[in-house]
């Protein structure tokens, strides 16, 4: 992945993180906070996710293949790169270590997600309904890493949009990038709230 495919590798890898994944994570998170008005509307809003038209193919070309592709290629990045927070104390060091940090976390919780959902649901016919998500996180530890995993989940999405902004040209000036930084602090707040919410309803 090295020398002249590597700054393509490293745009697409930034790019297919917000879309289509970014994008995927905030619909799945939204539709998970339908548990905060009861059982019925989380079975619902989750029956319509999984009888979406072309539903394999979404799976497969706008989820997965762009998932696995940023995951992999982000857990390069993340055990190629040298962190310095140690030695330079920089708020920008801390935001690429958190990055790096919270991209591993994610790519391990979103794994374990898949599995305790996704894979039971087609291999070992489970419903996919409130009570799936309910006995995943029945118990205190579950629940811990489940809010540890959203967390990273959201913040290395909220992060990532800052750096694109930044690494695409949009957001070139200081100017810009510290107001797409309060943006960006204010989406994170957002998200986690939305993330902690809908999880808590399950417990």
């Amino acid at each position: 992945m090295e020398g002249k495919h590597q700054h393509f590798f490293r745009k697409l890898h930034s790019l297919l993180g917000i879309i289509p994944v970014g994008v995927f994570m905030t619909v799945h998170l939204f539709v998970n906070y339908s548990a905060v008005w009861g059982i019925d509307s989380y079975n619902k809003a989750a029956g319509f996710m999984v009888n979406l038209p072309f539903k394999y193919f979404l799976e497969t070309f706008v989820i997965f293949l762009p998932l696995l592709f940023h995951g992999i290629y982000g857990a390069y990045i993340a055990f190629k790169s040298k962190n310095n927070v140690g030695k330079f104390n920089y708020g920008r060091n801390w935001k690429f270590f958190f990055q790096r940090l919270t991209g591993v976390i994610a790519l391990v919780f979103i794994i374990w997600h898949v599995w305790e959902t996704k894979a039971q649901v087609e291999f070992n016919g489970v419903e996919a309904n409130y009570n799936l998500m309910a006995g995943i996180v029945d118990n205190a530890f579950a629940l811990t890493l489940y809010i540890i995993g959203i967390l990273s989940c959201v913040y290395h999405f909220v992060n990532g949009i800052w750096t694109f902004l930044i690494t695409w040209g949009i957001s070139a000036s200081p100017k810009s990038q510290k107001i797409t930084e309060y943006i960006a602090i204010v989406l994170f707040f957002g998200l986690a709230f939305v993330g902690i919410r809908a999880i808590l309803a399950f417990a």
